[in-house]
């Protein structure tokens, strides 16, 4: 006979705090490199950390406007080289 309730599992916090952090990451690194890639997945994941709750609101809005910056920082390039490819 059990007298006590299984412990919840509250996995989907750690997750989005985890998404979020990435986010940060992905979007500090995209302003160096790769940004057509690392910005829309930046967005993304700063996107669903932010809808799952995270505890970590600064960090997902920050990953939010490097991601937004990674692809202004594209536009930017293409539109002075009028390529997609830049290279400093």
């Amino acid at each position: 006979m059990q007298l006590t309730a299984p412990a919840a599992r509250r996995t989907g916090f750690h997750d989005a705090d985890g998404m979020a952090v990435a986010s940060f990451v992905l979007g500090l690194l995209g302003l160096l490199v790769l940004n057509v890639f690392l910005g829309p997945t930046a967005i993304v994941l700063a996107a669903v950390a932010l809808w799952r709750g995270t505890t970590r609101r600064g960090r997902a809005c920050l990953g939010l406007g490097l991601g937004v910056a990674d692809l202004l920082v594209l536009a930017a390039f293409v539109q002075a080289d009028q390529t997609i490819s830049w290279s400093l």
